[in-house]
């Protein structure tokens, strides 16, 4: 009876948090072990009592007060500095770009609608394809999940009790990996549709543009470089990274104020809450999965399917990229790291780090391809071109973001390497 609750809760649109947490309730109730009932306040409030979860709402402010403050355009007028010459450079412009705001924002939906609103009408306005234009910034957020610092690391890391940073240190290989795929999609397509070809700005105007965007720049090196050299954790690191944004908005930019903060906390309470409560409901139900030994009867299933670790992994991406289809990449992380993760760990002996990587970028597929695929409805509420249309011209990529999840899956050693 608890898995039909489970599915009908999924399928009938409640949302995943409530979800979660009213089937572990009907589990207690179903199973007739009422005590458990005295231990389900406790398992919520202990899913959210983890130092790593403060990281989120500061990231998520960070992200805000980076659109606010003026840094994100400056940041688009560097990228064009390096890139802007090459045939289709705009579009070039606009990954480089989505790396530099990967290494800021964390969130694949929010970059997508900020680089939407940015690169989408001055593509198009050069000559490029609306479709081709919104797709390219829809694929820059893939890249928001494996660029440090990446919200679905640290959801992943709590759940899994597993360093924040190194995760976030895990990601950076993967990520310049399917950024230089990105670029080299980005060159056939240019090749096969004859580009506009870009114009390389003047040592001036390169040297002004680099300036503007130099206080920007300070706050991806507070955030990886602290991680990186050891001196902050990820928490304090995104602390640092929403005091330096703000001081860059307000004192250097001057488009933010001190009366523009407490709209900006209400969003950023707002949207994180969202995010932490799901966390909460997610431990209630890890722990119902638990007790029911869910993943060693699943274990014991896939065991019989095969035994090599590499098949397991195309198995479960094939799964999630469904799965993904169907529910949020931060719900469906939610939901399946405590199911997964053990069988990954103890019977196929993956390193945790590299399974994260790869269910992280698998799961945030989902954000662009029907019939849920948020990600294509923010791209085309951004830029006014209908979503089939992006999705249309969104398909090398997705090639591509394959292709990168294969060589993940089979060489471990590109998510361990720096750790």
């Amino acid at each position: 009876m608890t898995p039909l609750l489970f599915l009908v809760l999924l399928f009938g649109s409640v949302p995943i948090a409530l979800v979660l947490a009213l089937t572990a309730l009907w589990y207690i109730y179903d199973s007739g072990n009422l005590v458990l009932y005295d231990s389900y306040a406790q398992q919520i409030f202990s899913g959210v009592e983890n130092y790593g979860l403060l990281a989120i709402p500061l990231f998520i402010l960070t992200g805000e007060l980076m659109n606010e403050g003026g840094m994100t355009q400056r940041l688009v007028h560097a990228a064009r500095v390096f890139v802007g010459g090459f045939r289709g450079g705009l579009a070039y412009i606009n990954l480089l770009a989505n790396m530099f705001m990967a290494a800021i924002i964390g969130s694949a939906a929010s970059q997508i609608a900020v680089m939407s609103r940015a690169m989408v009408p001055a593509m198009t306005k050069e000559g490029y394809d609306p479709g081709f234009s919104a797709a390219t910034t829809a694929a820059g957020g893939l890249l928001a999940p494996v660029i440090p610092p990446s919200m679905l690391f640290v959801i992943y890391g709590v759940l899994a009790q597993l360093p924040i940073g190194d995760l976030f240190i895990a990601g950076i290989i993967p990520g310049l990996i399917l950024a230089g795929t990105f670029f080299v999609v980005v060159a056939l397509i240019g090749l096969a549709k004859d580009f506009p070809k870009g114009e390389w700005m003047t040592l001036p105007e390169a040297a002004r543009a680099l300036r503007n965007a130099l206080p920007a720049f300070l706050i991806p090196i507070a955030i990886v470089g602290g991680i990186l050299f050891g001196i902050a954790t990820p928490t304090e690191s995104a602390a640092v990274a929403s005091l330096i944004a703000f001081a860059v908005g307000w004192l250097f930019y001057r488009e933010i104020t001190p009366r523009d903060l407490g709209q900006l906390f209400v969003r950023t309470a707002t949207n994180s809450s969202l995010v932490i409560f799901m966390i909460a409901a997610a431990n209630v139900f890890g722990w119902v999965v638990v007790y029911e030994e869910l993943p060693q009867k699943l274990a014991a299933f896939i065991s019989t399917v095969t035994s090599d670790p590499f098949t397991f992994l195309l198995i479960v991406n094939l799964c999630l990229l469904f799965v993904g289809m169907l529910i949020d990449g931060i719900a469906a992380l939610i939901l399946i790291t405590p199911i997964l993760l053990p069988i990954a760990m103890n019977t196929y002996n993956i390193d945790p780090f590299q399974f994260g990587v790869v269910i992280s970028l698998n799961l945030v597929l989902g954000l662009l391809t029907p019939p849920v695929g948020v990600g294509l409805y923010i791209a085309s509420a951004m830029s006014g071109v209908r979503p089939f249309t992006i999705f249309a011209a969104l398909w090398p990529f997705l090639l591509a973001v394959t292709v990168v999840l294969i060589l993940l899956s089979y060489f471990p050693i590109l998510s361990t390497a720096l750790i």
